[in-house]
């Protein structure tokens, strides 16, 4: 039988699956979503664990940037290791594995970081990798004021966080890449529809056959230094059809 510690992690642990899907679907993009998690995380480790920052660093070939961070403070510490290119974040991104400073007054690693972030007033940190697809790699940072602040047990608690991050943070991205999709998609069927209505009114003008008009247009379009499109839209709004072109994908 579980104990009463086991059930209140899992009650927390639970609670932090809840908010993080609350944030997924509230969030109106990635953006808003990282901000909200770097808010949970600070907030549920800030207390206990002393004054806690939090911020997500998001790897990529050549680039390595702070996307969220719960503080101006926060975010300055993630520079502080951009500065260095090493730190427990970097490395935790890098590498795949947890990195824990239980002090930065006595830790061996990173010796000339290890003073510069302790001159900020940190004394402890936690780097956890947050997996993401297409090849990039993010991970979660929390410091703190306090010296060996992070326990086995908060350890546990903070990575059980990210991978449920990592989870909300694959689907927020992926949502994002479809929402994208669906919004260059229906752009283009407009912009095609715009182009087939003045390919139209060129044949109905001229009295020409359909590679005429096209020639035509794409002609004027070159000469007048406009995308087609635009030539299309300007030529329909001449005629007297303004406003938004409708597509059979429009309600």
């Amino acid at each position: 039988m579980p104990d009463e510690r086991e059930l209140a992690a899992e009650a927390a642990d639970n609670e932090t699956v809840a908010l993080l899907q609350d944030i997924v679907l509230d969030s109106q993009d990635v953006q808003e979503f990282l901000d909200g998690l770097v808010t949970i995380a600070s907030t549920a480790f800030t207390g206990a664990y002393g004054e806690v920052f939090c911020g997500v660093t998001l790897l990529r070939p050549g680039s390595m940037t702070t996307v969220a961070s719960s503080s101006e403070r926060a975010r300055v510490m993630d520079e502080v290791q951009y500065g260095f290119n090493d730190g427990p974040c970097l490395r935790a991104a890098r590498e795949g594995h947890t990195v824990h400073i239980p002090d930065f007054l006595t830790e061996p690693r990173f010796p000339e970081y290890r003073e510069a972030i302790a001159g900020h007033g940190i004394r402890s940190a936690l780097g956890i990798p947050i997996r993401l697809d297409a090849g990039a790699s993010a991970g979660l940072d929390f410091y703190s004021t306090q010296p060996n602040a992070f326990t086995g047990t908060s350890i546990a608690v903070a990575e059980g966080f990210a991978r449920d991050a990592s989870k909300s943070l694959r689907l927020a991205v992926r949502i994002a890449t479809l929402s994208d999709n669906a919004n260059n998609m229906k752009a283009a069927m407009e912009s095609r529809t715009t182009i087939d209505l003045a390919v139209g009114a060129i044949m109905g003008q001229n009295r020409c056959s359909q590679d005429d008009a096209i020639t035509i247009l794409r002609t004027a379009s070159q000469g007048r230094n406009l995308k087609l499109r635009d030539l299309a839209a300007d030529l329909l709004a001449s005629l007297g059809q303004t406003g938004p072109v409708r597509t059979h994908f429009d309600g």
